[in-house]
């Protein structure tokens, strides 16, 4: 099976390399911006022409794009998330090679969710934030395009390579500091919420288990189990031997204002439309709560998350210890 990769270099696709090099079914061709990559191509500036060109030349059975941006303004979000999905759709609706695309999705898509309650695939996605905003574009690009396709909607991923801006990738480091300097308390904000961490080695499972299944739509990954951020940290102080006390800092007050992510009723969170408070700010635009329904990945692709959360923090806290 030959599959082309976009995006090998990055954070999940670094991951998915090498699941699928490790099946000596997979003949594999990495393309991206970087100079390692075997073919080099920026989706974000390239034509559909000159893509559908190098399909037709490598005649891929499997498109897998990894790649994208998760931080920057709205212009550079949409110019990485969105036009360079477009770019991918249409390059593959004028080849020959009938390939099927396998698009890297997210859990922010859905934006906030009811505390205590389950994401589906059917649930109506209203992200609150311009990340959110470019994928969910990204993934309805992708459904209308009439290819054989399928959008995984990866949530929280952690473990090896977690990015240091990330939250657990921030917890890390403020502990990694904290036991460097002898610190005997750790002082921490922003840890009320809640999300659903999956290990980016499991979602490189799940990408494989796509490629070679014939499911379409949108099919969630996570979990299936939200953990507040104070108890990762507590885990992440466990594994990295902090005798220390964890102190959470109160969050600033913030003043009530009226809702600029969408209209919220009592169906949607509880709570009555109009004016709403937030405890903290939420970069991802997912509000305090967000855990994935992953009966879909079960079904479609037999795929179940086999690494639980201490075991990716420990893997974080391994690369973070190395740098002391």
């Amino acid at each position: 099976m030959r599959v082309l990769l976009i995006g090998a270099n990055g954070y999940l696709g670094r991951f998915v390399a090498d699941r699928l090099l490790a099946d000596p079914a997979v003949q594999l061709t990495a393309l991206g911006r970087g100079d390692d990559a075997d073919v080099r191509f920026d989706l974000a500036t390239g034509s559909p022409g000159a893509l559908t060109r190098f399909l037709d030349a490598v005649h891929p059975g499997v498109v897998i794009n990894c790649a994208g941006a998760t931080r920057g303004g709205a212009r550079d979000l949409t110019r990485h998330n969105t036009v360079a999905v477009a770019t991918i759709c249409e390059a593959l609706r004028r080849s020959g090679c009938g390939a099927r695309l396998v698009q890297i999705g997210c859990g922010a898509e859905y934006g906030p969710s009811q505390p205590g309650s389950s994401t589906a695939e059917d649930a109506v996605p209203r992200p609150g934030g311009p990340y959110g905003v470019s994928k969910l574009a990204a993934t309805e690009l992708v459904l209308g395009s009439g290819l054989d396709a399928v959008v995984l909607r990866v949530f929280s991923p952690a473990g090896p390579a977690t990015p240091a801006g990330s939250p657990l990738g921030r917890l890390a480091e403020a502990m990694r500091r904290a036991m460097q300097a002898g610190d005997g308390e750790l002082k921490l904000g922003g840890l009320g919420a809640q999300r659903d961490f999956i290990d980016v080695r499991d979602v490189a499972r799940a990408v494989h288990a796509a490629s070679l299944s014939a499911a379409q739509g949108v099919i969630n990954i996570g979990s299936g189990r939200a953990v507040r951020l104070r108890d990762a940290a507590a885990v992440l102080a466990r594994v990295a031997g902090f005798g220390g006390a964890l102190h959470e800092l109160d969050a600033p007050p913030v003043a009530l204002r009226p809702s600029v992510i969408h209209p919220r009723s009592e169906s949607d969170h509880g709570l009555p439309g109009g004016p709403v408070a937030a405890a903290y700010p939420y970069p991802d635009g997912c509000g305090s709560w967000q855990q994935a329904d992953v009966r879909t990945a079960r079904d479609r692709l037999g795929w179940r998350p086999r690494i639980n959360l201490e075991e990716s923090l420990a893997d974080i806290w391994m690369e973070a210890a190395c740098r002391i």
